[in-house]
């Protein structure tokens, strides 16, 4: 067979797959050629459809997968997987470009009809692209979606940045309209205009020699084998922050899938340039899964580390009135414990700790403030026994920023006993309050707590639990020692945060 005979299934080659389209998309498959032709050139590409198919041959001839995925992310509307390069590659040197770029006549006549192919593309060079694919669809306001706000709000406002998204079926990149945006930045989610939605999948973004920045969690399958071919292709810098490993480290705690999910995003990452971790023990997380991809030929990410913020709001005196109102229970100083009440956190420990210490005599009430998750109903039993027993306990599912940061100056002390967090933040912004908090002897929290102010405990251990909760509970010079050093903390606030980030993962000025 020559090398410009189409091989078995491909009964048109490129110059026949654009004689055989409808002329509206034909004309789209010219555009697109074109778009392809003047990337790679930097110059305007040909006008005549004969020196633009030759000039798109000539590029494409030497099978450089980089120019290889380019070419595919545009001409199909969405962004080229790795298995697609790879198979692209080898049917260039095979058989030439003309064949690889083909198509069979039944696909021709079917697959110019599909919204991909439909779609605007944009070619986004030079630009620093942040994915915020599920901070900009809820208005939740979890560890994760928080700090992906915080940051990026403060990237658009300090940099030229493009917020992106993915279009439904997570193969394409695209960028956020305005209600979208408004959500990603601020956690806010406007109303719909009326009249039909706009189609926010109209117009696709296909990076190439750009920053692509990844600072959430993205557990899509799809999604994630675009982004790791990106990170292979498209000649851009690419990073992520890192939260944590928890579903591998301590898959147990975990709802069914999710770690399964994981290790697809984790097949992705090790493709990027850097990780900024969320704190050193999530570094640590990270550099023992890059230490296992040595074994299949693989270096993975440079990880660095930029520990996350506390940064204390002001709080009035209606929060502050409102909080006590709710929360305490007449003179008993308060134990608070923020967090959702999955296993990981631990607070069926913390209530057979609670019980311990009532049942010998000490008096305090305890507030969980937290949503229910999934597999919490061992908490959901230990909290109706103590109730059962009329023990001054509450549980809160939602409550305002405000009154969240009254009950952390309220508090006598915060409890946070969790078995493997990537960064203790109610640790973080109980300390920065000035409260003194009982949390667990290691990982993220006891890094937190080495500045001062908390007293460490084994989470697996109850009696160690209700040992640490007494000490503050009953001993004020032990209280007052705390809080003291509590509020001696050294500060470090959102905006330095997001410019370390930035440092790391875009500017790339911190070395590895």
């Amino acid at each position: 067979m020559s090398r410009r005979t189409a091989p078995l299934g491909h009964a048109l080659t490129l110059p026949g797959r654009i004689a055989a389209a409808p002329p509206g998309e034909r004309d789209s498959l010219l555009s697109r050629l074109g778009l392809v032709v003047s990337t790679l050139t930097g110059a305007p590409a040909p006008s005549v459809r004969g020196e633009l198919v030759a000039s798109f041959e000539q590029l494409l001839s030497d099978a450089d997968p980089s120019s290889v995925w380019l070419a595919l992310s545009v001409l199909e509307g969405e962004l080229a997987t790795t298995t697609a390069v790879r198979r692209a590659v080898r049917a260039i040197r095979l058989d030439g470009v003309a064949p690889a770029f083909g198509a069979s006549r039944a696909r021709t006549a079917r697959s110019w009809v599909l919204p991909a192919r439909r779609r605007e593309v944009r070619v986004v060079t030079g630009a620093v692209l942040v994915d915020m694919e599920h901070t900009a669809r809820t208005a939740l306001a979890t560890g994760i979606q928080r700090v992906a706000r915080e940051t990026a709000k403060r990237w658009a406002r300090d940099h030229d940045i493009t917020l992106v998204g993915w279009t439904e079926d997570h193969r394409a990149l695209r960028p956020l309209d305005e209600r979208e945006r408004t959500t990603a930045l601020t956690g806010v989610r406007l109303a719909s205009s009326d009249g039909d939605p706009a189609d926010t999948d109209a117009t696709v973004l296909v990076p190439w020699e750009a920053t692509y920045v990844l600072p959430e969690l993205s557990p899509e399958r799809d999604r994630n084998e675009r982004i790791a071919a990106l990170a292979q292709y498209a000649r851009c810098r690419t990073g992520v922050i890192g939260f944590d490993c928890v579903p591998i480290t301590t898959a147990e705690t975990t709802a069914m899938g999710v770690s399964e999910a994981f290790a697809h995003n984790l097949a992705a990452i090790r493709h990027l340039d850097r990780v900024s971790t969320i704190s050193e023990a999530a570094a640590i997380e990270y550099r023992g899964w890059r230490s296992m991809l040595g074994s299949v030929g693989q270096v993975g990410p440079d990880i660095l580390v930029d520990m996350l913020p506390a940064e204390v709001p002001g709080t009035t005196e209606a929060d502050l009135a409102e909080a006590r109102a709710r929360l305490t229970v007449a003179e008993l100083p308060m134990v608070l414990c923020v967090g959702s009440h999955e296993p990981r956190k631990n607070h069926v420990a913390l209530l057979h700790a609670a019980e311990l210490l009532w049942r010998d005599g000490v008096e305090f009430n305890l507030v969980l403030v937290g949503g229910r998750s999934w597999n919490d109903w061992q908490f959901q039993d230990a909290l109706a026994a103590a109730r059962s027993r009329n023990r001054p306990v509450e549980a809160v599912t939602t409550m305002t920023d405000g009154m969240l940061w009254a009950a952390y100056r309220l508090a006598r002390c915060v409890a946070f006993p969790s078995i493997n967090e990537g960064f203790g933040l109610p640790v973080a912004e109980a300390l920065a309050c000035g409260t003194p908090v009982v949390t667990s002897n290691y990982g993220s929290m006891a890094e937190i707590a080495a500045d001062g102010g908390a007293l460490l405990a084994d989470p697996r251990s109850d009696t160690d639990i209700a040992a640490a909760l007494r000490r503050v509970l009953t001993d004020d010079d032990v209280h007052a020692r705390l809080a003291a050093a509590a509020q001696a903390r050294p500060v470090s606030t959102w905006d330095d945060y997001a410019n370390r980030v930035w440092s790391t993962l875009v500017d790339h000025t911190r070395s590895a």
